[in-house]
């Protein structure tokens, strides 16, 4: 009966499979719809409201997304709960082992970005940019570097600590920071790794740093895109 269940679950959750052993096949069955493993993604750094993926995901329908969490809380990726008074609102928060995605992410992301038609200057959410950092930190470049961080997009604050060559980045208010970056995703995204320099941004007004402004810019230098793949004319 439990072995019942758990399969009705799973065919609720996915529409489609590929009734294939592998586990890579079935992983696919578990996110491989459009659009399931971005609301993963943006779920990675703590848990959010409806409305927040929306604003995130701006590709996404309210029909198509309702029909993706109701398929990965199926598939026991993600949970829905409420929170308590004041707020009283539903969030989604992934599962114990849909967090256990993030190196799947990390490595997908860091393999097409290898892709000579991937486009950085694209737009991108927040968290996206949150686990770039995570995925694209060169500890090389960290060496000798110890400071805190923040980092305000929006209405999301992030605080990225860099100690003895390694990075901890997580949501956080930005209490104990050395320096904050104030500003768009892409914006930031445009400096680490489009080559934009931070007096520009800032003289335009698309960044704003709050602190030690050496601490600031050392940062964005620790980040490093993967080297293009070399394709057949």
């Amino acid at each position: 009966m439990k072995l019942e269940k758990i399969t009705k679950r799973s065919e609720a959750g996915s529409r489609r499979t590929y009734d294939d052993a592998c586990g890579l096949a079935h992983a696919l069955d578990l996110v491989g719809e459009r659009w399931s493993l971005m609301v993963v993604r943006e779920l990675m750094l703590g848990p959010k409201r409806f409305s927040d993926l929306r604003a995130d995901l701006p590709g996404i329908s309210a029909n198509v997304l309702t029909q993706r969490l109701e398929g990965l809380e199926a598939n026991g990726i993600l949970i829905r709960r409420k929170l308590p008074p004041p707020a009283s609102a539903h969030v989604y928060e992934l599962t114990p082992w849909g967090y256990e995605a993030e190196p799947l992410i990390k490595v997908m992301g860091r393999w097409a970005a290898r892709s000579p038609r991937h486009d950085p200057s694209l737009p991108l959410s927040a968290v996206s940019l949150m686990l770039s950092f995570r995925t694209m930190f060169d500890a090389a470049k960290a060496e000798g570097f110890d400071a805190t961080v923040g980092i305000r997009i929006g209405e999301e604050s992030f605080l990225a600590r860099i100690a003895d060559g390694t990075l901890d980045l997580k949501r956080s208010p930005l209490e104990g920071a050395d320096a904050t970056i104030a500003g768009e995703a892409t914006s930031l995204a445009a400096v680490v790794y489009g080559g934009q320099p931070f007096d520009t941004m800032i003289s335009v007004g698309a960044l704003a740093v709050e602190g030690d402004r050496a601490v600031a810019e050392r940062f964005a230098t620790l980040f490093t895109l993967p080297p293009k793949v070399e394709t057949a004319v």
